[in-house]
């Protein structure tokens, strides 16, 4: 259970840099870092990922993402005899999910502030929790692929069998 140490970390350092942002920087406004390759943008992300739209079904989403994390979660516990790389990587994707549920969830929307790009071509503004939900699903992909493919069946066939 020591891997949802690192979903409480993504939580905390999601919540606390969100709430700095909120209060140092106004909507919209934007902060070089690193010339312009690096800014910090304060946006509020009313949509889904990437600030895609869905209208009038934001609380349907925002019920479908309280599913979600709770599938991650039964997913983690799981896999609570797999290797820890795994247990991390899924912790780092827990960690993300609750951390922009909780914006959803109090503000109705996401704080976004990562801001990276040269000139007018910008990647999607985004934050830690995106950043943790990425990481944890790239490395998870990783090991159950090609490091622990084996172990990974091995583990998904005792559950299912009992």
């Amino acid at each position: 259970m020591r891997a949802l140490w690192y979903a409480a970390l993504v939580v905390v350092l999601d919540q606390v840099s969100k709430y700095l942002v909120r209060q140092h920087l106004d909507l919209h406004t934007t902060r070089r870092v690193v010339g312009d390759f690096f800014r910090l943008t304060y946006v509020e992300n009313s949509g889904i990922v990437f600030g895609i739209k869905v209208g009038g079904a934001l609380p349907a989403f925002t019920i479908l993402s309280i599913i979600a994390t709770v599938l991650i979660l039964y997913y983690f516990f799981r896999e609570r005899t797999n290797h820890a790389s795994v247990r991390i990587s899924l912790a780092l994707v827990l960690g993300g999910a609750i951390g922009n549920l909780i914006d959803r969830i109090i503000f109705g929307r996401v704080v976004d502030f990562f801001d990276f790009g040269i000139g007018q071509y910008r990647f999607f503004v985004f934050n830690i929790a995106d950043s943790a939900v990425t990481i944890g699903v790239i490395i998870f992909l990783l090991l159950t692929t090609f490091i622990y493919p084996h172990r990974h069946e091995e583990v998904s066939s005792r559950t299912e069998r009992g």
